[in-house]
């Protein structure tokens, strides 16, 4: 049981990570900042692009490595990189008095931090 709940929290983590990075590829900072990604103005484009480069990586090690059984060990390393991602991401909205953005960033970190805490301990693949 606990260990379908942890393939559905990585899956759901999986999609909203890799659209999240996807977006943050795909268009320019100025677009993204005017959508409501205000943060983006205060980092560089090249930063902005690392951020979506390690969520479409975090997303994909989060359930394929596990799926095709190579190196599954990368499943609860991906977990644990979005949730340091994601208290990074904390810190930015706090810094910008961005507290609907903070509560977002808490609930992706706690899903995050469930997959990593199921997947290093008694749940591992």
């Amino acid at each position: 049981m606990m260990n379908v709940l942890l393939w559905v929290l990585a899956g759901v983590l999986a999609v909203a990570f890799l659209a999240a990075g996807a977006m943050k590829l795909s268009q320019p900072k100025e677009k993204l900042a005017a959508s409501g990604m205000g943060w983006t103005e205060g980092v560089s484009a090249g930063t902005v692009k690392l951020i979506g480069s390690l969520e479409v990586l975090a997303a994909v090690g989060l359930v394929l490595p596990p799926a095709l059984g190579i190196a599954p060990v990368l499943a609860p390393l991906a977990s644990l990189g979005l949730a340091l991602v994601m208290l990074g991401a904390m810190v930015v909205h706090a810094r910008r008095s961005e507290t609907q953005m903070i509560a977002v960033n808490l609930v992706m970190f706690a899903l995050a931090a469930a997959v990593a805490w199921g997947r290093f301990g008694p749940y591992s693949l």
